[in-house]
């Protein structure tokens, strides 16, 4: 079965703020981009909202490869999430995790799909990435336009 490949952005202005996200997915020879926005968000929640609007997207489960340049997003899906979960949503520290509703949903995905999880570096010329980022930021900019 051929790898779905995906390259996520999110970001705000402000932080918190009005917010944006979007998502490429590519699939042999295909390929599908994703845009979204919120009034008021962080710009955490906007990458986790990225990773989730991409994989919701996938109608059948399949393996994937998801590229992002949050370390957020990758380390708490594939390093935090696990403790999370024992110690009852809890940080290390003992602290609520940040964005559980967020979290829950990705975890439910990441579980329904073979996700390989990469980082990559923002603003470095990553084609992939850089587009997720424009998207992202019209995603933003027709929210700003939508408020005038």
């Amino acid at each position: 079965m051929q790898k779905i490949t995906i390259y996520t952005d999110g970001g705000c202005r402000g932080n918190p703020g009005p917010g944006g996200w979007g998502a490429i997915l590519e699939y042999g020879g295909h390929r599908k981009e994703l845009k979204g926005h919120a009034e008021e968000t962080t710009n955490n929640r906007m990458e986790l909202t990225a990773a989730i609007e991409a994989l919701s997207g996938i109608t059948r489960q399949c393996p994937v490869d998801l590229y992002t340049d949050s370390v957020y997003v990758r380390d708490g899906i594939s390093k935090w999430m696990a403790n999370w979960k024992k110690n009852n949503w809890r940080t290390a520290s003992r602290k609520a995790v940040k964005n559980k509703d967020l979290w829950q949903v990705l975890d439910e995905l990441n579980n329904t799909h073979s996700v390989d999880w990469h980082w990559v570096k923002g603003h470095s010329g990553h084609p992939g990435n850089d587009r997720a980022d424009e998207l992202a930021n019209e995603a933003m900019d027709e929210l700003m336009a939508s408020q005038i």
